[in-house]
Protein backbone atom coordinates (compact mmCIF):
# COMPACT_ATOMS: atom_id res chain seq x y z
CA UNK A 1 0.00 0.00 0.00
CA UNK A 2 2.55 2.40 1.12
CA UNK A 3 4.78 1.55 -2.31
CA UNK A 4 1.42 2.44 -4.64
CA UNK A 5 0.76 5.49 -2.55
CA UNK A 6 4.69 6.52 -3.24
CA UNK A 7 4.02 5.44 -7.12
CA UNK A 8 1.46 7.96 -7.35
CA UNK A 9 2.96 10.59 -5.73
CA UNK A 10 6.05 10.26 -7.39
CA UNK A 11 3.28 10.00 -10.54
CA UNK A 12 1.54 12.50 -10.21
CA UNK A 13 4.91 14.84 -9.04
CA UNK A 14 6.18 14.29 -12.47
CA UNK A 15 2.99 15.56 -13.74
CA UNK A 16 3.48 18.52 -12.28
CA UNK A 17 6.89 18.94 -12.53
CA UNK A 18 6.16 18.83 -16.46
CA UNK A 19 3.23 20.66 -16.95
CA UNK A 20 5.75 23.27 -15.06
CA UNK A 21 8.58 23.16 -17.66
CA UNK A 22 5.86 23.25 -20.28
CA UNK A 23 4.02 25.96 -19.36
CA UNK A 24 7.67 28.35 -18.27
CA UNK A 25 8.34 26.40 -22.07
CA UNK A 26 5.05 28.18 -23.06
CA UNK A 27 6.19 31.50 -21.06
CA UNK A 28 9.45 32.48 -22.98
CA UNK A 29 8.41 31.40 -26.12
CA UNK A 30 5.40 34.05 -26.20
CA UNK A 31 8.27 36.12 -24.48
CA UNK A 32 10.46 36.08 -27.53
CA UNK A 33 7.74 35.31 -30.14
CA UNK A 34 5.29 37.30 -32.26
CA UNK A 35 1.65 36.57 -31.37
CA UNK A 36 0.34 36.68 -34.97
CA UNK A 37 3.64 35.80 -37.00
CA UNK A 38 5.29 32.99 -34.54
CA UNK A 39 8.62 34.92 -36.34
CA UNK A 40 10.85 35.61 -33.50
CA UNK A 41 9.91 39.26 -31.81
CA UNK A 42 12.37 41.64 -31.72
CA UNK A 43 14.02 40.76 -28.33
CA UNK A 44 14.95 37.77 -29.72
CA UNK A 45 15.95 38.61 -33.02
CA UNK A 46 18.69 41.45 -31.33
CA UNK A 47 20.44 38.83 -29.57
CA UNK A 48 20.77 36.44 -32.27
CA UNK A 49 21.96 39.45 -34.20
CA UNK A 50 24.19 40.46 -31.10
CA UNK A 51 25.75 36.69 -31.19
CA UNK A 52 26.76 37.05 -35.12
CA UNK A 53 28.21 40.59 -34.33
CA UNK A 54 30.17 39.16 -31.57
CA UNK A 55 31.63 35.67 -33.33
CA UNK A 56 31.89 37.49 -37.01
CA UNK A 57 35.47 39.38 -36.13
CA UNK A 58 36.61 35.88 -34.15
CA UNK A 59 36.33 33.86 -37.02
CA UNK A 60 36.96 35.14 -40.86
CA UNK A 61 35.11 32.66 -42.62
CA UNK A 62 31.96 33.54 -40.87
CA UNK A 63 30.22 35.91 -43.13
CA UNK A 64 26.65 37.39 -42.31
CA UNK A 65 23.64 39.90 -43.29
CA UNK A 66 20.94 41.75 -42.35
CA UNK A 67 17.85 42.41 -44.26
CA UNK A 68 15.41 44.88 -43.55
CA UNK A 69 12.07 44.49 -45.04
CA UNK A 70 8.99 46.81 -45.07
CA UNK A 71 5.94 46.62 -47.12
CA UNK A 72 4.91 49.12 -49.55
CA UNK A 73 1.50 50.75 -49.08
CA UNK A 74 0.44 48.16 -46.62
CA UNK A 75 -1.76 51.05 -44.90
CA UNK A 76 -4.22 50.86 -47.79
CA UNK A 77 -5.28 47.17 -47.16
CA UNK A 78 -5.86 47.88 -43.60
CA UNK A 79 -7.88 50.93 -44.57
CA UNK A 80 -9.76 49.49 -47.20
CA UNK A 81 -10.40 45.73 -46.26
CA UNK A 82 -9.82 46.28 -42.31
CA UNK A 83 -7.25 45.00 -40.24
CA UNK A 84 -8.55 41.22 -39.69
CA UNK A 85 -7.37 41.21 -43.41
CA UNK A 86 -4.37 42.86 -43.08
CA UNK A 87 -3.09 40.60 -40.30
CA UNK A 88 -4.03 37.37 -42.66
CA UNK A 89 -1.75 39.19 -45.14
CA UNK A 90 1.08 39.30 -42.64
CA UNK A 91 1.05 35.87 -41.84
CA UNK A 92 0.82 34.73 -45.24
CA UNK A 93 3.97 37.52 -46.23
CA UNK A 94 5.85 35.78 -42.91
CA UNK A 95 5.12 31.99 -44.31
CA UNK A 96 6.72 33.18 -47.92
CA UNK A 97 9.68 34.61 -46.83
CA UNK A 98 10.50 31.44 -44.89
CA UNK A 99 9.95 29.78 -48.09
CA UNK A 100 12.92 31.72 -49.60
CA UNK A 101 15.11 31.17 -46.44
CA UNK A 102 18.50 28.43 -45.50
CA UNK A 103 18.14 26.54 -42.02
CA UNK A 104 20.56 28.76 -40.76
CA UNK A 105 19.01 32.16 -41.34
CA UNK A 106 16.46 34.06 -39.41
CA UNK A 107 13.22 35.92 -40.21
CA UNK A 108 11.50 38.42 -37.53
CA UNK A 109 8.78 40.72 -37.43
CA UNK A 110 9.91 43.76 -36.08
CA UNK A 111 6.31 45.37 -35.46
CA UNK A 112 3.67 46.08 -37.70
CA UNK A 113 4.47 45.26 -41.54
CA UNK A 114 8.56 45.53 -40.70
CA UNK A 115 10.36 42.22 -41.02
CA UNK A 116 13.85 41.42 -40.57
CA UNK A 117 15.90 38.37 -41.62
CA UNK A 118 19.35 37.22 -40.26
CA UNK A 119 21.80 35.71 -43.06
CA UNK A 120 25.11 33.96 -41.71
CA UNK A 121 26.77 31.80 -42.83
CA UNK A 122 27.03 32.94 -46.37
CA UNK A 123 29.28 31.64 -49.19
CA UNK A 124 29.71 35.54 -50.47
CA UNK A 125 28.58 38.81 -50.35
CA UNK A 126 25.93 37.92 -53.74
CA UNK A 127 24.29 35.57 -51.47
CA UNK A 128 22.58 38.87 -49.81
CA UNK A 129 21.02 40.04 -53.06
CA UNK A 130 19.96 37.00 -54.48
CA UNK A 131 18.13 36.35 -51.57
CA UNK A 132 16.42 39.59 -51.06
CA UNK A 133 15.69 39.34 -55.19
CA UNK A 134 14.02 36.05 -54.07
CA UNK A 135 11.98 37.42 -51.41
CA UNK A 136 10.43 40.15 -53.79
CA UNK A 137 10.13 37.54 -55.97
CA UNK A 138 7.70 35.53 -54.05
CA UNK A 139 5.73 38.13 -53.39
CA UNK A 140 4.73 39.00 -56.38
CA UNK A 141 2.48 36.07 -56.74
CA UNK A 142 -1.12 38.15 -54.85
CA UNK A 143 -2.42 36.74 -52.14
CA UNK A 144 -6.53 35.28 -51.96
CA UNK A 145 -7.55 36.29 -48.60
CA UNK A 146 -11.58 35.61 -47.93
CA UNK A 147 -12.58 36.29 -51.42
CA UNK A 148 -10.01 39.38 -51.96
CA UNK A 149 -7.00 39.29 -54.49
CA UNK A 150 -4.69 41.20 -52.76
CA UNK A 151 -0.95 42.03 -54.55
CA UNK A 152 1.88 43.51 -52.05
CA UNK A 153 5.59 44.52 -53.08
CA UNK A 154 7.96 45.30 -50.32
CA UNK A 155 11.44 47.72 -49.89
CA UNK A 156 14.56 45.76 -48.74
CA UNK A 157 17.23 47.56 -47.19
CA UNK A 158 20.45 45.26 -46.91
CA UNK A 159 23.59 45.61 -45.08
CA UNK A 160 26.53 42.87 -46.24
CA UNK A 161 29.54 41.97 -43.95
CA UNK A 162 28.91 44.47 -41.49
CA UNK A 163 32.30 46.03 -40.02
CA UNK A 164 32.56 48.97 -37.43
CA UNK A 165 29.22 48.32 -35.37
CA UNK A 166 29.54 48.07 -32.06
CA UNK A 167 25.58 47.83 -30.80
CA UNK A 168 22.91 45.91 -32.80
CA UNK A 169 20.75 49.25 -32.84
CA UNK A 170 23.82 50.78 -34.90
CA UNK A 171 23.49 47.62 -37.32
CA UNK A 172 19.45 47.90 -37.91
CA UNK A 173 19.71 51.56 -38.56
CA UNK A 174 21.63 51.37 -41.05
CA UNK A 175 19.90 48.59 -42.83
CA UNK A 176 16.65 50.63 -41.93
CA UNK A 177 18.07 54.02 -43.93
CA UNK A 178 18.89 51.36 -46.73
CA UNK A 179 15.26 50.25 -47.15
CA UNK A 180 14.59 54.15 -47.25
CA UNK A 181 16.72 54.44 -49.83
CA UNK A 182 15.10 51.86 -51.57
CA UNK A 183 11.41 53.32 -50.88
CA UNK A 184 12.50 56.64 -52.65
CA UNK A 185 13.79 55.04 -55.22
CA UNK A 186 10.39 53.15 -56.29
CA UNK A 187 9.63 50.76 -53.75
CA UNK A 188 9.60 47.12 -54.42
CA UNK A 189 13.13 46.99 -54.73
CA UNK A 190 16.27 46.57 -52.74
CA UNK A 191 19.41 48.54 -52.05
CA UNK A 192 22.91 47.47 -50.44
CA UNK A 193 24.05 50.46 -47.31
CA UNK A 194 27.03 52.49 -48.28
CA UNK A 195 28.23 54.54 -45.56
CA UNK A 196 26.94 57.83 -47.90
CA UNK A 197 23.76 56.85 -46.94
CA UNK A 198 24.72 57.37 -43.19
CA UNK A 199 26.43 60.72 -43.80
CA UNK A 200 23.01 61.37 -45.93
CA UNK A 201 20.74 60.64 -42.79
CA UNK A 202 23.01 62.25 -40.28
CA UNK A 203 22.72 65.53 -42.52
CA UNK A 204 19.06 65.14 -43.02
CA UNK A 205 18.26 64.78 -39.30
CA UNK A 206 20.56 67.74 -38.86
CA UNK A 207 18.57 69.86 -41.35
CA UNK A 208 14.80 68.66 -39.82
CA UNK A 209 16.18 69.64 -36.11
CA UNK A 210 17.30 72.82 -37.85
CA UNK A 211 13.91 73.34 -39.58
CA UNK A 212 11.68 72.63 -36.31
CA UNK A 213 14.03 75.34 -34.85
CA UNK A 214 13.30 77.81 -37.64
CA UNK A 215 9.74 77.49 -37.22
CA UNK A 216 9.91 78.14 -34.43
CA UNK A 217 11.75 81.08 -34.23
CA UNK A 218 9.58 81.77 -37.72
CA UNK A 219 13.08 82.76 -39.38
CA UNK A 220 11.25 82.58 -43.00
CA UNK A 221 10.91 85.41 -45.32
CA UNK A 222 9.04 85.55 -48.45
CA UNK A 223 10.42 86.44 -51.89
CA UNK A 224 7.87 87.83 -54.81
CA UNK A 225 7.74 86.98 -58.06
CA UNK A 226 5.42 89.53 -60.41
CA UNK A 227 2.61 87.66 -62.53
CA UNK A 228 2.60 89.54 -65.58
CA UNK A 229 -1.02 89.92 -67.48
CA UNK A 230 0.82 89.64 -71.28
CA UNK A 231 -1.99 91.68 -73.09
CA UNK A 232 -0.84 94.53 -71.45
CA UNK A 233 2.25 94.09 -70.19
CA UNK A 234 1.59 95.42 -67.11
CA UNK A 235 2.03 93.72 -63.43
CA UNK A 236 -0.86 91.73 -62.57
CA UNK A 237 0.24 90.48 -58.92
CA UNK A 238 3.02 88.43 -57.36
CA UNK A 239 3.18 84.89 -56.36
CA UNK A 240 5.05 84.43 -52.69
CA UNK A 241 7.75 82.58 -52.63
CA UNK A 242 8.88 81.42 -49.28
CA UNK A 243 13.03 81.29 -48.46
CA UNK A 244 14.74 80.40 -45.32
CA UNK A 245 16.78 82.39 -43.69
CA UNK A 246 19.29 80.00 -42.20
CA UNK A 247 21.34 81.86 -39.66
CA UNK A 248 24.60 79.75 -40.66
CA UNK A 249 23.75 78.55 -43.83
CA UNK A 250 22.40 81.91 -45.26
CA UNK A 251 19.65 81.38 -47.77
CA UNK A 252 18.26 77.90 -48.36
CA UNK A 253 16.54 77.41 -51.58
CA UNK A 254 13.24 75.90 -51.24
CA UNK A 255 14.09 72.93 -52.99
CA UNK A 256 16.46 71.62 -50.14
CA UNK A 257 14.41 72.01 -47.07
CA UNK A 258 10.46 72.18 -48.81
CA UNK A 259 10.38 68.11 -49.37
CA UNK A 260 11.43 67.73 -46.10
CA UNK A 261 8.91 70.32 -44.15
CA UNK A 262 6.05 68.38 -46.90
CA UNK A 263 7.29 64.67 -44.86
CA UNK A 264 7.09 66.40 -41.56
CA UNK A 265 4.38 68.08 -42.02
CA UNK A 266 6.15 71.17 -41.03
CA UNK A 267 4.67 72.77 -44.10
CA UNK A 268 1.66 73.29 -42.67
CA UNK A 269 2.71 75.95 -40.08
CA UNK A 270 5.23 77.50 -42.55
CA UNK A 271 3.10 77.30 -45.39
CA UNK A 272 0.21 79.40 -43.23
CA UNK A 273 3.04 81.67 -41.88
CA UNK A 274 3.14 82.46 -45.84
CA UNK A 275 -0.31 82.58 -46.98
CA UNK A 276 -0.75 85.68 -43.96
CA UNK A 277 2.41 87.51 -44.93
CA UNK A 278 1.66 87.42 -48.51
CA UNK A 279 -1.86 88.79 -47.66
CA UNK A 280 -0.45 91.39 -45.55
CA UNK A 281 2.19 92.09 -48.49
CA UNK A 282 -0.51 92.89 -50.90
CA UNK A 283 -3.43 94.68 -49.02
CA UNK A 284 -0.01 97.23 -48.28
CA UNK A 285 0.42 97.63 -51.18
CA UNK A 286 -2.58 98.42 -52.84
CA UNK A 287 -2.90 100.78 -50.34
CA UNK A 288 0.06 102.56 -51.52
CA UNK A 289 -0.29 101.92 -55.02
CA UNK A 290 -4.33 102.48 -55.79
CA UNK A 291 -3.79 103.13 -59.45
CA UNK A 292 -2.29 99.53 -59.69
CA UNK A 293 -5.76 97.55 -59.75
CA UNK A 294 -5.87 94.33 -60.19
CA UNK A 295 -3.02 93.35 -57.83
CA UNK A 296 -3.07 89.98 -55.78
CA UNK A 297 -1.13 87.55 -54.24
CA UNK A 298 -0.79 84.44 -55.29
CA UNK A 299 0.22 81.31 -52.41
CA UNK A 300 1.41 78.13 -53.29
CA UNK A 301 -1.05 75.07 -51.38
CA UNK A 302 0.47 71.40 -50.52
CA UNK A 303 -1.63 68.81 -50.31
CA UNK A 304 -1.46 68.71 -46.19
CA UNK A 305 -3.14 72.17 -45.92
CA UNK A 306 -5.59 71.05 -48.57
CA UNK A 307 -6.29 68.27 -46.60
CA UNK A 308 -6.64 69.45 -43.20
CA UNK A 309 -10.31 70.47 -41.99
CA UNK A 310 -9.36 73.99 -40.91
CA UNK A 311 -7.57 75.05 -43.23
CA UNK A 312 -10.36 77.45 -45.35
CA UNK A 313 -11.39 78.92 -41.55
CA UNK A 314 -7.79 79.78 -41.59
CA UNK A 315 -7.54 81.77 -44.91
CA UNK A 316 -10.80 83.33 -43.55
CA UNK A 317 -9.40 84.49 -40.76
CA UNK A 318 -6.23 85.97 -42.55
CA UNK A 319 -8.42 87.39 -45.37
CA UNK A 320 -10.10 89.40 -42.37
CA UNK A 321 -7.15 90.06 -40.71
CA UNK A 322 -5.17 91.46 -43.23
CA UNK A 323 -7.90 93.14 -44.97
CA UNK A 324 -7.37 91.46 -48.36
CA UNK A 325 -10.86 90.46 -50.38
CA UNK A 326 -11.17 86.73 -51.56
CA UNK A 327 -10.62 87.37 -55.08
CA UNK A 328 -7.97 89.05 -54.60
CA UNK A 329 -5.86 85.90 -53.20
CA UNK A 330 -4.75 83.29 -55.58
CA UNK A 331 -4.38 79.32 -53.95
CA UNK A 332 -2.14 77.02 -56.16
CA UNK A 333 -2.73 73.18 -55.77
CA UNK A 334 -0.92 70.99 -58.16
CA UNK A 335 -2.54 67.98 -60.20
CA UNK A 336 -1.23 65.08 -57.63
CA UNK A 337 -2.49 67.33 -54.54
CA UNK A 338 -6.19 67.24 -55.83
CA UNK A 339 -6.15 63.94 -57.00
CA UNK A 340 -4.34 62.16 -53.39
CA UNK A 341 -8.21 62.18 -51.89
CA UNK A 342 -10.34 63.87 -54.33
CA UNK A 343 -13.45 63.55 -52.24
CA UNK A 344 -11.28 65.70 -49.70
CA UNK A 345 -10.43 68.14 -52.36
CA UNK A 346 -13.11 68.42 -53.54
CA UNK A 347 -14.72 69.76 -50.68
CA UNK A 348 -12.02 71.68 -49.19
CA UNK A 349 -11.70 73.44 -52.98
CA UNK A 350 -15.73 74.26 -52.42
CA UNK A 351 -15.32 76.07 -48.79
CA UNK A 352 -12.10 77.90 -50.59
CA UNK A 353 -13.91 79.16 -53.48
CA UNK A 354 -17.32 79.91 -51.26
CA UNK A 355 -14.48 82.83 -49.80
CA UNK A 356 -14.08 84.00 -53.07
CA UNK A 357 -10.60 82.78 -53.22
CA UNK A 358 -9.43 82.14 -56.89
CA UNK A 359 -7.72 78.57 -57.48
CA UNK A 360 -5.09 77.63 -59.81
CA UNK A 361 -4.28 74.49 -61.18
CA UNK A 362 -0.08 74.42 -60.77
CA UNK A 363 2.31 72.51 -63.14
CA UNK A 364 -0.23 71.86 -65.37
CA UNK A 365 0.19 68.56 -67.68
CA UNK A 366 3.04 67.28 -65.67
CA UNK A 367 1.07 65.27 -62.75
CA UNK A 368 -1.83 62.62 -61.76
CA UNK A 369 -4.11 63.08 -65.23
CA UNK A 370 -7.21 64.81 -63.92
CA UNK A 371 -8.54 65.95 -67.25
CA UNK A 372 -11.35 63.84 -67.03
CA UNK A 373 -12.37 65.68 -63.98
CA UNK A 374 -10.55 68.72 -64.01
CA UNK A 375 -14.38 70.52 -64.70
CA UNK A 376 -15.68 69.26 -61.63
CA UNK A 377 -13.26 71.29 -59.82
CA UNK A 378 -14.18 75.09 -59.30
CA UNK A 379 -10.89 75.68 -60.79
CA UNK A 380 -10.34 78.79 -62.12
CA UNK A 381 -6.70 79.22 -64.19
CA UNK A 382 -4.59 76.43 -65.55
CA UNK A 383 -0.82 76.74 -64.50
CA UNK A 384 1.63 75.76 -67.70
CA UNK A 385 4.70 74.24 -66.70
CA UNK A 386 7.87 75.77 -67.20
CA UNK A 387 9.50 72.65 -68.38
CA UNK A 388 6.97 73.18 -71.72
CA UNK A 389 7.62 77.19 -72.19
CA UNK A 390 11.45 76.12 -71.55
CA UNK A 391 11.53 73.87 -74.48
CA UNK A 392 9.11 75.92 -76.98
CA UNK A 393 11.87 78.10 -78.81
CA UNK A 394 14.44 75.31 -78.32
CA UNK A 395 12.66 72.48 -80.55
CA UNK A 396 12.83 71.88 -84.08
CA UNK A 397 9.14 69.84 -84.21
CA UNK A 398 7.28 72.40 -82.12
CA UNK A 399 5.89 69.36 -80.09
CA UNK A 400 5.49 71.41 -76.82
CA UNK A 401 4.44 74.47 -78.57
CA UNK A 402 1.88 71.97 -79.68
CA UNK A 403 1.04 71.33 -75.89
CA UNK A 404 0.74 74.64 -74.75
CA UNK A 405 -1.51 75.50 -77.17
CA UNK A 406 -3.94 72.52 -76.34
CA UNK A 407 -3.49 73.55 -72.65
CA UNK A 408 -4.71 77.30 -74.20
CA UNK A 409 -7.43 75.81 -75.95
CA UNK A 410 -8.24 73.16 -73.11
CA UNK A 411 -8.74 76.24 -70.69
CA UNK A 412 -10.80 77.89 -72.98
CA UNK A 413 -13.38 75.52 -73.51
CA UNK A 414 -13.33 75.06 -69.53
CA UNK A 415 -13.67 78.88 -68.96
CA UNK A 416 -10.68 79.14 -67.48
CA UNK A 417 -7.51 81.42 -67.71
CA UNK A 418 -3.90 80.37 -68.50
CA UNK A 419 -0.51 80.99 -66.80
CA UNK A 420 2.72 79.82 -68.34
CA UNK A 421 5.82 79.74 -65.85
CA UNK A 422 9.54 79.75 -66.38
CA UNK A 423 9.13 82.87 -69.22
CA UNK A 424 13.03 83.44 -70.33
CA UNK A 425 13.32 85.15 -73.70
CA UNK A 426 11.41 87.47 -75.56
CA UNK A 427 10.44 84.55 -78.33
CA UNK A 428 8.89 82.95 -76.02
CA UNK A 429 6.73 85.74 -74.49
CA UNK A 430 5.81 86.12 -78.08
CA UNK A 431 4.79 83.22 -78.71
CA UNK A 432 2.74 82.55 -75.78
CA UNK A 433 0.50 86.03 -76.48
CA UNK A 434 0.24 84.62 -80.23
CA UNK A 435 -1.53 81.51 -78.33
CA UNK A 436 -3.45 83.45 -76.54
CA UNK A 437 -1.89 83.18 -73.09
CA UNK A 438 -3.29 85.23 -70.42
CA UNK A 439 -0.42 85.84 -67.82
CA UNK A 440 2.95 84.64 -67.45
CA UNK A 441 5.97 85.02 -65.20
CA UNK A 442 9.83 83.98 -64.85
CA UNK A 443 12.98 85.58 -65.35
CA UNK A 444 12.59 87.92 -68.13
CA UNK A 445 10.40 89.86 -65.98
CA UNK A 446 12.01 88.92 -62.47
CA UNK A 447 13.60 86.49 -60.90
CA UNK A 448 11.65 85.91 -57.28
CA UNK A 449 12.77 89.29 -54.88
CA UNK A 450 12.22 90.31 -51.55
CA UNK A 451 9.41 92.70 -50.44
CA UNK A 452 11.55 95.94 -51.41
CA UNK A 453 12.16 95.33 -54.70
CA UNK A 454 9.29 93.72 -55.55
CA UNK A 455 7.78 97.14 -54.49
CA UNK A 456 10.10 98.84 -56.70
CA UNK A 457 8.74 97.48 -59.73
CA UNK A 458 4.82 98.51 -58.98
CA UNK A 459 6.16 101.81 -58.42
CA UNK A 460 8.21 102.14 -61.71
CA UNK A 461 4.62 101.01 -63.16
CA UNK A 462 7.05 98.71 -65.55
CA UNK A 463 5.09 97.33 -68.92
CA UNK A 464 6.52 94.59 -70.75
CA UNK A 465 5.81 94.39 -74.17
Amino acid sequence: MILLLLWQFKTRLMATLAEAREAKERLLHEATHDPLTNLPNRMLFMEKLANAMELSPRDSSRSYALLFLDLDRFKNVNDSLGHGIGDLLLVGIARRIGNCMRPTDTVARLSGDEFVVLLEDMEGSDDAASIAERIQSELQTPFKIHGHEIFTTASIGVVVNPTGYEEPEELLRDADTAMYRAKDGGKARHVVFDRAMRTRAVSLLRLETDLRRAVELDEFVVYHQPIVHLASGRVHGFEALVRWDHPERGLVPPGVFIPLAEETGLIVPIGLSVLRSACRQTALWRERYPDHRPLGASVNLSAAQLIRPDFPDKVAETLEETGLAGRDLTLEITESAIMRDEEVAAEALSRLKALGVRLHVDDFGTGYSSLGRLHEYPVDALKVDRSFVRRMSEEASGENAEIVETIITLARQLGMDVVSEGIETTDQLDRLREAGCDYGQGYLFSRPVPGEAAESLLAADRVWR
